[in-house]
């Protein structure tokens, strides 16, 4: 599906073998956070390393055998389904696939759209972790820019963080953190220079390779 400014939505699943196409050579949202270390500052080893990985599979067209993305995925994907099933009782609403925004360079694949305005990002995760949230009152730091790039890269005015953990009790299973656009649009202004410069890296790094193998 197109949706204005050159994005294309793909409606499919993530995890599955065309997900993972649509997302090689890309940068993806869930690495934004990698990118805005340091902001203001030269990219980190973590963004170069990350920039190394984006560029390789450009040129050879595919996922790498070996990632060096250090994305931290706590209890995997197959609590997500409960997570979502338990947000939809909790608000009286029907939460669709969040299939890919694909933005040529880069791209996002959130957990889920909520009605035309709002995403979700759902998070399973360990007891000392959902802990640390409910004690907060807020997501985790370090997804922050997960959640922004969400907001940027959909063009949707609200993201729901969910926290999920099964070990508590009924009623406090599901922590949910909303963030809206309006209140973000530096950080959101914030990303897309950042990005910019991240995607310029690449280039770099993938000329450098290429100029190498021709030599």
């Amino acid at each position: 599906m197109q949706v204005g400014s050159g994005m294309i939505w793909h409606d499919i699943q993530q995890n599955t073998e065309e997900w993972e196409v649509l997302r090689v050579g890309k940068t993806t949202a869930s690495n934004f956070g990698l990118i805005m270390a340091n902001a203001g500052k030269a990219f980190g080893d973590p963004a170069k390393r990350y920039a190394l990985q984006i560029a390789l599979e450009q040129i050879k067209g595919c996922k790498l055998e070996f990632s060096f993305s250090n994305e931290h995925m706590e209890h995997g994907h197959e609590q997500e389904a409960i997570a979502r099933m338990l947000y939809e009782d909790m608000n009286f609403i029907s939460v669709d696939n969040g299939g890919f925004f694909d933005h040529d360079t880069y791209g996002d694949s959130p957990d889920g759209l909520v009605d035309s305005d709002g995403v979700i990002e759902i998070k399973s995760v360990i007891t000392p972790t959902h802990y640390a949230t409910l004690q907060r009152g807020s997501f985790d730091p370090s997804y922050r820019w997960q959640l922004i790039g969400h907001l940027d890269c959909t063009g949707r005015d609200w993201v729901d963080f969910v926290s999920y953990c099964a070990d508590f009790p009924e009623g406090n299973q599901l922590i949910v953190c909303r963030i809206n656009r309006d209140d973000c649009m530096d950080e959101i202004n914030a990303l897309r220079k950042r990005r910019e410069q991240f995607l310029t890296l690449v280039m770099e790094v993938k000329q450098n390779i290429l100029n190498q193998v021709a030599a």
